[in-house]
This record gives structure tokens, sequence and C-alpha cells, in this order.
């Protein structure tokens, strides 16, 4: 080979060598299926990061619960064992207030008042997450809840003694002081509880209900609104650090896009799957003014009780939330 031609090709090389060696692929995890809003939505948070990086960062998505459990992921995260993935906020809520803030009932009935409430509580988690070795790149809300049972409900006295399936501690004491036998379980075992016996109402939303089959299992779905709780997108600030600094820039952007993109895609789905529930043969019907009036006072009592646990830059939050909410005028 010619000198000139031999030093093209150890050019070219190097060149392919390092390009491979800038590209980086994160493992991403997350607990729910392609077909849920959530999941959706960060396919195009990957879209958007593997585009405006070209190639230099991809990011491999294991949904539905089939690379670590739902519950399990923040400690995946922290860890480095994924560098990013999705998390509910209130799994954790042994570990503090805040994670559980918005799972008080009426404490955020729409999605106005969700967004207030975010916005409040966005210093405090990126202090905590920071602490821990991680930083939350986007909050993406639930739509609002509603009561899934096999007969109708038009008074709390309707609940007693129902076996209600809920999903954190804060809607276990809710679904107990309306009378009901609660049982948290996680996502994956709905079926399996129905099937079993375990469990023969749920307390979670329609796009929750569309993915389970509710139908299946229940005729009526009485929605409350209530809450909006939230989930969280995750990385792990050293495997964030450890990219290019726009690439970083990008993840960081496309976090925010996600965020503003999740809320939307959260109404949409809420009106969507309704309408899929009621394909489905279910009644849906808004909750009656009786169960309106023992919500809220479920929610004043635990609002109060959450005070008495929480600590005074958690208190502050709440303050920082309720000011905002009273300057906004109501609809």
């Amino acid at each position: 080979m010619k000198p000139r031609h031999l030093f093209t090709a150890l050019a070219l090389c190097v060149t392919a060598a390092s390009t491979a060696t800038a590209a980086t692929t994160w493992t991403m995890a997350s607990g729910y299926p392609e077909s849920n809003f959530f999941t959706q939505n960060i396919r195009e948070f990957i879209k958007e990061v593997e585009t405006k990086s070209q190639g230099r960062l991809k990011i491999d998505l294991r949904s539905n619960d089939t690379l670590i459990k739902h519950d399990a992921i923040k400690r995946a995260v922290q860890s480095g064992q994924v560098p990013i993935g999705e998390i509910r906020l209130g799994v954790y809520g042994n570990e503090g207030q805040m994670y559980i803030l918005d799972a008080l009932p009426n404490i955020a009935s729409n999605y106005e008042e969700e967004a207030l409430l975010t916005q409040a509580q966005k210093p405090y988690f990126a202090e905590l997450f920071g602490k821990n070795g991680m930083r939350v790149l986007a909050y993406v809300p639930w739509p609002g809840q509603g009561f899934y049972t096999k007969a109708p409900v038009k008074t709390v006295a309707d609940f007693k003694g129902q076996r209600l399936r809920i999903y954190s501690a804060p809607t276990q004491k809710m679904g107990d002081m309306l009378g009901f036998q609660s049982t948290i379980l996680p996502f994956a075992e709905i079926s399996q509880a129905f099937a079993t016996g375990m469990i023969e109402a749920l307390f979670t939303s329609a796009q929750t209900g569309t993915d389970v089959q509710a139908w299946e299992n229940t005729k009526y779905f009485t929605y409350t609104g209530s809450m909006h709780n939230k989930n969280a997108i995750i990385v792990n600030q050293a495997a964030l650090s450890r990219l290019d600094k726009d690439v970083q820039q990008i993840v960081i952007e496309a976090g925010e896009h996600a965020t503003a993109r999740g809320r939307e895609m959260s109404k949409k789905a809420n009106s969507d799957k309704v309408d899929v529930l009621r394909s489905k043969g279910m009644v849906v019907e808004d909750a009656s003014p009786a169960i309106q009036a023992e919500l809220k006072k479920v929610g004043e009592t635990m609002i109060a009780e959450w005070r008495q646990s929480a600590l005074p830059a958690e208190q502050k939050v709440l303050d920082n939330y309720l000011k905002a909410r009273s300057q906004v005028a109501p609809k």
C-alpha cells in the first residue's frame, strides 16, 4: 500500500474508533405498558435525545416492569444500576412527606392546581434528589381518579366493606376512612388479585382502568377527580455528567419538553380512556355531591395530619402552594 493511501486508511480507522467511543447507550427502566401515555411520552423523549444528539446518546427503554420492578427503580438509578428511569413519586412516602403531598384528596383536583403544586415542589425535589446523586428531568401527572365497582355507588354507605385496591399509603388511608377494606397492590398484580377475590374494586384513573381491562371485573367507573399524582423521569447525576456538555443540555431540555407534553397527553388520555371504558360497556358517571362532600372532609383531615408529620421545609412548600392557588380565580 502506498504511504498516502496508508495514511488515509489509518485516519479513517481513527475516526471510526473515535465515533464509536463517543456513542453512549443508556438502559432505562419504567413500569407501564407501551400503550400507556407515560410510556409513549418517554418514547418521544428518547426520540428527541437521540435525534438532537445525532446518535451520541441512545436510550434502550425496558417498559412494563420487564427490567426492574417499578417500586425499585429509584434505588436502581441512585446506585447506578441503570442511569435513567421513571418512578411514581407516591411510592416513596416512607422516605418523606413531600412524596405523598399530591396524593392527598382534593389537594390538587384539576390540572391547573396540579401545575401550581408541581411548581411549588420542584425546588424541594431538586435539592432532595440532588443530595442523593440524582436529577429530576420531568414531572408528568396522572389523570384524575375514580372508583371502579361492580355495583353503582351513590353514597359512602355503598363503599362499606368492599375490598379496594389502592396504590399508596395516603390512598389506603382515604379508602379506609370511606369504609373500604383497602389493600396496596402494584399495578402488575391487579388482574391476579381480582381473579383470586383479593379485591373487588379499584381507585385509580381511566388510564389504569384501561390498561388492566377493568371491564372484565367491574361495571361502574365513578369519577371523582380528587388528585393528580405525579410520575417523574430521573437520571443518575454521575451518568449525566459523563456526557458531553451539549448532550447533557439536550437531555435536560428534552426532559422539560416531556413535562409540558406529558401534561397534555395526560389530559387527552383521560378523555380518550373514558371513551374506551364506555365502549367496553362500563357505566361512567361523575361522583354524587354526597361522595364529593365526604371526600372533601377526608382530604381536609388528611392535609391537617400531613402537616403534623411534615418537616418545616415541607410545610413551607404546602403554604407556598396554597397561597398560589388562592390567587388563581376559579373558572
